[in-house]
């Protein structure tokens, strides 16, 4: 039996309460808002300034807001604030090839020298800040452990732990909910041609952005990004792998 959290499946009819997505304006994240948007009869969303070399997400997130206003009126009335959150001073301490000028490279822990050590872990922390005060009990994220970069906060079984120190810190009963968690980076794909058909595949390809180095210069078949980075090689990969699926 699917988990009813987690089940990426359509609802028909939307939860009581609200939701705060955390939503940065990648592929990822844009598919999880609508998702969420399905879901529930009012999602907020939350971006997170922590001096990303990609900062031009700040834009693409304002980008893909709008585009899901304007293309899905359905879903238009749901959507409530946008919260952005000031993090530099944790991405100065938490120094990694996002937030410094370093060559993007395996490390000698294992892990790509883009991981913002525990980068997910003060997100949610600020989340449910945010979300307390605004009475909203489900944060949404777009983690994924299944096509992803190896980082460690983006496992579920940190996000299980993470959430049991939410109840218990702030006394509320929070969830997070992460439903690209067990999806490769094509199941994300399809997901979204489910939630939003070729609308909303053609909002993340043109608005969505993704490339660690903020590159919007050249347009390919999966979007826009250098190609060659980390999360460039896994959309790009990604989409290739859904579109020869959809073509069998």
């Amino acid at each position: 039996m699917p988990d009813p959290i987690r089940d990426p499946s359509p609802s028909p009819l939307p939860r009581s309460g609200g939701a705060l997505v955390l939503f940065s304006g990648g592929q990822d994240s844009s598919t999880c808002l609508v998702w969420a948007l399905q879901r529930y009869g009012r999602v907020e969303t939350a971006g997170f300034d922590y001096g990303q070399r990609h900062g031009v997400e700040m834009q693409a997130r304002q980008r893909v807001l709008e585009g899901v206003r304007n293309r899905f009126p359905q879903w238009a009335e749901r959507m409530g604030e946008d919260h952005v959150l000031d993090l530099r001073g944790f991405g100065a301490v938490a120094q990694s090839a996002l937030t410094a000028d370093r060559a993007i490279e395996m490390t000698d822990r294992g892990l790509p020298s883009t991981f913002v050590p525990g980068r997910n872990l003060v997100f949610f922390i600020y989340a449910a800040a945010l979300a307390d005060r605004r009475g909203i009990e489900a944060l949404i994220g777009g983690m994924c452990e299944t096509d992803f970069s190896g980082y460690p906060d983006c496992r579920r079984d940190t996000l299980d732990a993470m959430q049991q120190t939410l109840q218990l810190g702030l006394d509320r009963p929070f969830t997070i909910e992460t439903p690209l968690m067990r999806l490769t980076k094509a199941q994300t794909w399809a997901m979204a041609e489910e939630l939003g058909g070729s609308a909303l595949v053609d909002l993340i390809l043109e608005d969505s952005h993704t490339c660690y180095l903020g590159e919007r210069g050249e347009r390919h078949a999966w979007g826009y990004g250098c190609g060659h980075c980390p999360a460039c090689e896994l959309r790009a990969k990604g989409w290739v792998e859904w579109r020869e699926g959809a073509a069998a």
